[in-house]
C-alpha cells in the first residue's frame, strides 16, 4: 500500500500487544478495500490511557481496538456506548465519529458469526457458558440480544461470584433471557443444564497446557450438543477433541477473532471486510 498525506490511523491499545495479529489483518483489509489508513499497535502505559483516549481525538485517528488491560478502563473517556457494550461493561472497539468516540463490543458478534460456519444454531434454544470474564460476558450478551431463549453460565466460587450473578440477571432482564449463574463444582446442575443445552462455549483458561485438564466431565458431551472452545492456541484443545471423537460439532476461538475483527473493520469503514484476503492471515 501506499502512504499519502491523507493516510489515516487506526491502532490496538493495550498492555502488551505486541503478540498481536490485528495490525496485519486490519492493513491488508484497508489495502484491499482502497481505504487509506494504517493499522498499529501501541502499548500504552496506565498512567498515559486518558491523554491515548484523546489522540484518537487529536490526531484525527479512524479508531482503535482496545484489549487487556482496558476494556473497562476506557468507557469513562468515551461519549456513547453501544448497547453490547454498555450491558457487558467492556469496549473493544473504539469508532471516531467527527470527534465523537462511540464505544462498541465486537466480540460477541464475532463469536455468534462464527458459530454459523460451524453449522450451529442457539437462537430460541438454550445454551452453557463456563467463565464469566470479559469475552464470556460479551457472549452471554450478544446471545441474548440475538434471541438465545435461555445461558446457563457457570464458573468457581470466588468472591465475586454473588456480583457477578447480580449483574448475570440485569443483562437476562434487559435482555429478555433467562441467565442464571451456577457454582462449576455442582456437577449435577451441570449434567442437568448441559441436557438441555444445544451448545457449550469454554470462555476459562483451561485448555491452554497440555497438562491442563478437561473443563467439565467427559461424559457430559452427549450427542445433541456442540462444543466452542475460546481457546486458539492450541487449535485443538482437549476438549476439542473429545468432542471431535464423539462426532459432535465444534470450533475453535480464530473464528471469533476473525469475525470481530471484520465488525470492527465495518464500523471504521463503512465497508465488509475482505474475508478472502483476511483469513490466511489468522487461520
Amino acid at each position: 500500500m501506499k502512504i499519502s498525506g491523507k493516510t489515516r490511523l487506526a491502532g490496538l491499545y493495550g498492555l502488551p500487544t505486541g503478540h498481536s495479529i490485528s495490525p496485519a489483518m486490519h492493513t491488508a483489509a484497508f489495502a484491499a478495500r482502497d481505504f487509506d489508513a494504517v493499522y498499529l499497535s501501541f502499548d500504552i502505559a496506565p498512567e498515559e490511557l486518558a491523554a491515548s483516549i484523546q489522540a484518537i481525538r487529536s490526531f484525527q485517528m479512524v479508531g482503535v481496538n482496545v484489549t487487556m488491560p482496558y476494556k473497562r478502563e476506557v468507557i469513562p473517556y468515551l461519549d456513547e456506548l453501544s448497547p453490547a457494550a454498555r450491558l457487558s461493561g467492556a469496549v473493544n472497539t473504539i469508532v471516531n465519529c467527527d470527534q465523537r468516540l462511540i464505544g462498541h463490543n465486537t466480540d460477541g458478534v464475532g463469536f455468534m458469526r462464527s458459530l454459523a460456519d460451524e453449522g450451529i444454531d442457539p437462537i430460541g434454544k438454550e445454551m452453557t457458558v463456563l467463565g464469566t470474564g470479559g469475552a464470556a460476558t460479551a457472549i452471554i450478551v450478544q446471545a441474548a440480544l440475538d434471541g438465545v431463549k435461555k445461558i446457563h453460565v457457570f464458573n468457581r466460587q470466588k468472591p465475586s461470584f454473588a456480583a457477578v450473578g447480580t449483574k448475570l440477571r440485569e443483562i437476562g432482564q434487559q435482555t429478555h433471557c433467562q441467565i442464571e449463574l451456577f457454582d462449576l463444582a455442582d456437577e449435577a446442575k451441570l449434567a442437568y443444564c448441559l441436557g438441555n443445552s444445544c451448545l457449550v462455549v469454554n470462555a476459562t483458561s483451561l485448555g491452554m497446557k497440555p497438562e491442563d485438564p478437561l473443563p467439565l466431565p467427559a461424559e457430559l458431551l452427549t450427542e445433541n450438543l456442540a462444543v466452542m472452545d475460546l481457546i486458539y492456541k492450541p487449535r485443538q484443545t482437549k476438549l476439542l477433541a473429545l468432542a471431535e471423537a464423539k462426532g459432535l460439532k465444534w470450533g475453535n476461538g480464530l473464528g471469533m477473532l476473525l469475525y470481530q475483527g471484520a465488525a470492527a473493520f465495518t464500523l471504521w469503514t463503512g465497508k465488509e471486510m475482505p474475508l478472502d484476503v483476511v483469513r490466511p492471515l489468522v487461520v
